[in-house]
């Protein structure tokens, strides 16, 4: 289990081919030169991220994720790991290492790590289809993030591009893993985390927009975290 620090580290490449092999929607990745060139770039009011697990030199799994200070937050792009190597625990020393890194980047204590994932009841028979064809399932995807402590913000969670015609991704959740054990989450922590993870993509004025639709979503001061599974 290591940090990858050096953009050019091969580990880039071997994690940009294990997300090709294990998820469904690979237009959806972020591609290992975007994952270089913000790897590359300086810390700030965001830090990015690469911690892989790796065996002999083989890449067994890996998460691509994010600090946002303002909300003190991680927001986590990828995380999978290998079908050969799955039922060893990865997934969950990947986690536990992903809170270690946002800590010290935060130099103290992370309030938590926010993630979206597939809802098995809103995909299309085509998209389910395409998960059996790279050997995952969606319903076992989310029965894995709640057992590493994950939970679902009660909040219809859409995102702003990437769907048919350009249009937003709306088979998503946005799930939450608070470092202390909560069933609530502020909402401004929510609204917070993704206006700093959407800024950099989508500008300032349209990640404005997206979070101002949430914030009418939400409707309240305090957002409830259901099951994630």
């Amino acid at each position: 289990m290591r940090q990858v620090t050096d953009p050019h580290d091969p580990a880039v490449e071997a994690f940009g081919r294990l997300q090709q092999q294990i998820y469904f929607e690979p237009e959806l990745l972020i591609p290992p030169p975007v994952i270089r060139a913000l790897l590359a770039l300086p810390a700030g009011e965001r830090g990015n991220f690469l911690v892989v697990a790796e065996e002999g030199g083989v890449l067994l799994g890996g998460t691509f994720f994010h600090y946002l200070r303002l909300p003190n937050t991680g927001f986590s792009s990828f995380m999978g790991v290998a079908p050969s190597a799955r039922g060893q625990g990865i997934a969950r020393r990947l986690h536990q290492q992903r809170f270690a890194v946002l800590d010290q980047a935060a130099g103290g204590k992370v309030e938590g790590v926010f993630i979206d994932v597939v809802a098995p009841e809103r995909l299309s028979p085509e998209a389910l289809e395409a998960e059996r064809r790279v050997g995952s399932d969606p319903l076992a995807r989310r029965q894995a993030f709640a057992a590493l402590g994950f939970s679902r913000v009660d909040l219809r969670y859409e995102q702003p591009v990437g769907g048919p015609g350009g249009g937003p991704v709306t088979h998503l959740d946005l799930l939450y893993c608070p470092h202390q054990p909560t069933e609530w989450v502020p909402t401004e922590r929510v609204l917070e985390t993704l206006r700093a993870y959407w800024r950099p993509w989508l500008g300032e004025q349209r990640a404005e927009q997206e979070v101002e639709k949430l914030r009418q979503r939400a409707k309240g001061a305090r957002l409830r975290l259901l099951p994630a599974a």
